[in-house]
């Protein structure tokens, strides 16, 4: 087992850090689409989809 762990140390280490980098892009959509960020950034005022998007509250 440790044999097979040193060949491939290079594969696993490279696969680990694209992982992580994978989970972080994805945790920070999240929390943006919590806080109510556009994913696009460019704003609503322009957007085709700005009433599906962001739906006007029923008073």
């Amino acid at each position: 087992m440790f044999t097979w762990m040193m060949e491939n140390m290079a594969t696993i280490i490279i696969s680990t850090v694209l992982i992580l980098a994978v989970a972080a892009v994805i945790v920070n959509m999240v929390r943006n689409k919590r806080r109510g960020k556009s994913s696009c950034g460019c704003g609503c005022a322009g957007c085709a989809m700005n009433g599906a998007c962001h739906p006007k509250k029923k008073e």
